[in-house]
C-alpha cells in the first residue's frame, strides 16, 4: 500500500519491488490512489491495483500473508484496518511523534524497513526496538546510461519547491562557480547530459535520485546530511560537501577541472551500485524482513 500523490522515490521503489516479487513467482497487489501516478503505473504494469481506503485494506488484508504498508497514512491505515501482519517502510529523516496515537501506531508494526542506517537509528530514537529494523537500501532500476562525460555539458538537480531540498544553495553556488545548471522534472532524461548531478539537501533519508545518477554514469556532489554519506563515500564514488554555497561551488568546479578524478568517481559509483543496489539487493532483503515479521 502507498497512497503518494506524485511519483516519487518511494512510489517507484515500490514498483520496482512489485516487479522483483513478481519475477520471484510471488502474488501481489496494490492499494494506491486512484488517478494518481502510481497508480496508472501499476495498472499498465499489469497489477492489480484498488484504491486506497480502509475498507479496501480490511477486505483484501485477510487474502493476504503479510501488508507492506510505504507511506505514513499508508502505515496508519495499516494500523486501523489490516487484519494480517504487517510491515512499514520508513523512508524519512524526521523524528517519530510523541503523541499517544503516534506511540500506539508505531507499536503495531510488526516490522520496520528503514531506507538506511541513519534512518533507522531515528526509529531506535522514536521508541522502535533496534530488533524490530531491517536496512533495506533502494535499488537503482536499469537504465541507459550516458554517454561520455562531457565537462560543457550542464550541472542538473531536482526541480523541487521544498525548502529542505537545498535550491537556494544551488542557486548560489552555481553563480560562484559560474556553471550553468538544469533543474530538472525527468531526472532520467536531463542526466543523458550532464556534467555533474548536484543533490543539496537539508534533510534526507537515502537519496535515491543520486543512486540514479551514479548508475548513469554522472558524478555526484551530495550534502553529507542523513542517508547520504551511506551511498556516496566522499573523494572514492562522489564528492560530500556540507551545506554551504562556497563549498559545494568549490567541489563542482573540481570536478570539471580534474577529469582524472572525476573518471574515478565515475568508475567507482558504478561499482557501488552494482554491489550494493540492485533490484536482486533489493528483494532478498526484503523478503528476509518479511520473513522475520511472519516468524514473530
Amino acid at each position: 500500500m502507498d497512497t503518494g500523490a506524485e511519483m516519487r522515490g518511494g512510489q517507484r521503489q515500490v514498483l520496482l519491488l512489485m516487479e522483483g516479487l513478481h519475477r520471484a513467482h510471488h502474488e501481489c497487489m496494490l492499494i494506491a490512489r486512484r488517478g494518481r501516478p502510481l497508480w496508472h503505473a501499476a495498472l499498465a504494469a499489469g497489477f492489480e491495483t484498488l484504491p486506497a481506503g480502509a475498507m479496501n485494506l480490511w477486505r483484501r488484508s485477510m487474502e493476504a500473508d503479510l501488508v507492506h504498508a510505504h507511506d505514513a497514512h499508508a502505515h496508519t491505515l495499516s494500523a486501523v484496518a489490516s487484519r494480517r501482519t504487517f510491515v512499514v517502510s520508513r523512508r524519512v529523516a524526521f523524528s517519530i511523534g510523541r503523541s499517544a496515537f503516534s506511540q500506539w501506531k508505531y507499536a503495531r508494526a510488526r516490522r520496520y524497513l528503514a531506507v538506511s542506517r541513519f534512518v533507522a537509528e531515528t526509529l531506535v530514537q522514536g521508541g522502535v526496538p533496534a530488533a524490530w529494523i531491517d536496512v533495506v537500501y533502494d535499488a537503482v532500476a536499469p537504465t541507459v546510461a550516458s554517454g561520455d562525460w562531457n565537462p560543457r555539458h550542464p550541472a542538473v538537480a531536482l526541480a523541487s519547491a521544498d525548502p529542505q531540498k537545498g535550491r537556494d544553495l544551488l542557486i548560489q553556488a552555481a553563480g560562484i562557480a559560474n556553471i550553468e545548471f538544469v533543474l530538472s522534472s525527468q531526472l532520467a532524461q536531463d542526466l543523458q547530459r550532464a556534467s555533474m548531478f548536484v543533490y543539496l539537501t537539508r534533510s534526507e533519508g537515502l537519496g535515491s535520485a543520486a543512486l540514479l545518477a551514479m548508475s548513469m554514469g554522472v558524478p555526484v556532489i551530495a550534502s553529507r546530511v542523513g542517508g547520504l554519506p551511506e551511498i556516496v563515500e566522499d573523494g572514492v564514488s562522489g564528492l560530500l560537501v556540507e551545506n554551504d554555497p562556497h563549498q559545494v561551488a568549490a567541489a563542482m568546479q573540481r570536478l570539471l577541472k580534474d577529469p582524472e578524478l572525476t573518471g574515478r568517481l565515475i568508475q567507482n559509483a558504478r561499482q557501488n551500485i552494482e554491489s550494493r543496489f540492485t533490484l536482486t539487493h533489493l528483494l532478498h532483503a526484503t523478503l528476509a524482513s518479511y520473513g522475520r515479521a511472519l516468524a514473530r
